[in-house]
């Protein structure tokens, strides 16, 4: 990731979990590509969700404050780095006891011929072994990865087809329906290879789910904002409504105003063997907005019959 994750979606480092939601909520509705078609919007969007990905992780946001851009290295151990930090820094330099300060560069893959923290600490401490005792079978790094998925899919269920560069095996993972922003999925035997001929590690995935520009999720159930016109909020009407299952017909009671909510009982998000949420539509009345003789007759007709909306808004 190219620039500072607080940067990116605007907030300072003691932004609250709510503050970075937000700020994240309105750059992805601003960028979304199915919104804004193009390849800087495109990339805009994969740049701010990238960061979202870091700050809406407790564990990884905390890592990114104490280590920086090296903790977004794929296989990154705080624990380890931290031993190996107080090991080279304060306590006596290098491993030879008159080194310099330890590079988390080099432990992380900057310089290409660095190993990984089992070979540096092996390295340091395998003078120590007494008896000549071998370590064991040693089981490989779980290694974490994100994926991205659009909110349909989320809500279905989907199949994807992964190439795990590791191995260079190409992987099928399932995901269930109601999968939610931040859920993860283990994919077992698909991390890093194990030592001395253990395990391999687990693959990790952490869902991304793009937001919708028409519904949104709290937590299993959906909301819908739905545009009506004047006539049918007047009058009533039925009215096709999109759900996980297929359309379904709507009854709109006569004199509905807007802001008034229905509730479609089931229709909401189906996540394992708990009961399905529900989807409550919210009513929009749009007013016509042309200039024809016949419209603005027809609201100067209706003007007396109008009274104050706001005769009892108080502060």
């Amino acid at each position: 990731m190219a620039r500072d994750p607080y940067q990116t979606l605007g907030v300072d480092k003691g932004a609250t979990e709510d503050a970075i939601k937000k700020a994240f909520r309105k750059l992805a509705a601003k960028h979304h590509p199915d919104r804004n078609p193009g390849k800087a919007n495109e990339d805009k969007f994969k740049e701010i969700s990238a960061a979202n990905d870091v700050l809406s992780d407790k564990d990884k946001r905390a890592a990114y404050d104490e280590f920086g851009d090296v903790s977004l290295q794929q296989g990154f151990d705080p624990e380890r780095a931290r031993a190996m930090r107080d090991f080279g820094g304060g306590r006596g330099g290098g491993a030879s006891g008159g080194g310099g300060p330890v590079s988390f560069e080099e432990i992380f893959g900057q310089n290409p011929g660095a190993g990984d923290m089992g070979d540096i600490f092996g390295g340091i401490f395998g003078n120590q072994r007494r008896g000549g005792r071998q370590p064991g079978p040693r089981r490989g790094q779980d290694l974490e990865s994100t994926v991205t998925i659009d909110f349909a899919s989320s809500l279905r269920g989907t199949q994807l087809s992964l190439r795990v560069s590791e191995t260079g095996e190409s992987v099928t993972v399932r995901v269930p329906p109601g999968v939610s922003e931040g859920g993860r999925l283990r994919i077992q035997g698909q991390g890093a290879p194990g030592q001395r001929g253990g395990p391999n590690g687990d693959l990790l995935l952490v869902v991304h789910v793009t937001p919708h520009i028409h519904f949104r999720r709290e937590g299993d159930d959906l909301w819908l904002d739905l545009p009506i016109n004047v006539v049918e909020a007047f009058e009533g009407a039925k009215v096709r409504v999109p759900t996980i299952d297929g359309e379904v017909m709507l009854k709109i009671k006569p004199r509905t105003q807007s802001g008034d909510v229905s509730r479609l009982r089931g229709k909401g998000v189906v996540s394992g063997k708990k009961p399905p949420g529900d989807l409550y539509v919210k009513f929009l009345v749009k007013i016509p907005q042309g200039e024809e003789p016949e419209v603005v007759q027809a609201m100067q007709a209706l003007a007396p019959f109008m009274s104050d909306p706001r005769g009892e808004l108080k502060l």
